[in-house]
């Protein structure tokens, strides 16, 4: 019941939940997004039809449509919440794919005999991380902002476990009594949270794409 106690045990889910939904989301999206991008054609054009019509969706409205679906836990709600963001590394990543695709260093690897997967692995990937890295904290704080939606709207964790989207709602109840505490600190914490990743997703995206800050 202490405030305190409640906000600094509920990070763990909610950083937990965070975690696993973004690698899954950047892994997932990232392999696609090679796949689509260097293969191309009728593959090409029936992943970026499926991941637009997945990008079309409100992020919250289709998390919530499938942790409905697939019941509380923490797997199952990273697993709602990946789904949510795998159009977004994919998309990026298969942008930066067909730019390069054409570039002379890949035409040297393919004139030399290389395989396609030694070319997508060791040519293409590389180039591509940085801009996956930059978005790593920005999808993170998005997660934030989702898990604790979702738990706020009892999708998330069966109580009594702490959570700051749970406590959030619990403390709505008691805010006309007086006591704004309850809920100010979860919700603060959700705000200090997603701002603090999304100055890291800044910060790395200036260093690690010194051209686009420059512009």
């Amino acid at each position: 019941r202490d405030v305190l106690a409640g906000v600094v045990s509920g990070a763990r889910f909610v950083l937990t939940v965070a975690f696993f939904s973004t690698t899954i989301s950047a892994v997932v999206g990232t392999l696609l997004g090679l796949i689509s991008g260097y293969v191309g054609g009728l593959l090409d054009r029936a992943l970026s039809l499926v991941m637009d019509s997945l990008y079309a969706f409100p992020g919250l409205i289709l998390a919530i449509a499938i942790a409905a679906l697939l019941g509380v836990g923490v797997l199952n709600i990273s697993m709602a919440i990946a789904v949510v963001y795998i159009p977004s590394f994919y998309r990026m990543v298969r942008g930066v794919v067909l730019s390069l695709k054409s570039s002379p260093f890949v035409e040297a690897a393919v004139v030399a005999g290389a395989s396609s997967w030694s070319i997508v692995l060791r040519h293409i990937l590389p180039n591509t991380l940085p801009q996956v890295v930059s978005l790593l904290p920005v999808s993170f704080a998005d997660a934030i902002i989702t898990e604790a939606g979702l738990t706020f709207l009892g999708l998330g964790i069966e109580p009594p476990t702490p959570d700051w989207g749970f406590d959030l709602n619990k403390g709505r109840q008691f805010f006309l009594a007086g006591c704004w505490w309850i809920g100010v600190f979860p919700g603060l914490m959700i705000a200090l949270s997603v701002l603090g990743f999304l100055l890291l997703g800044e910060a790395l995206n200036e260093l690690l794409n010194p051209r686009r800050g420059e512009a």
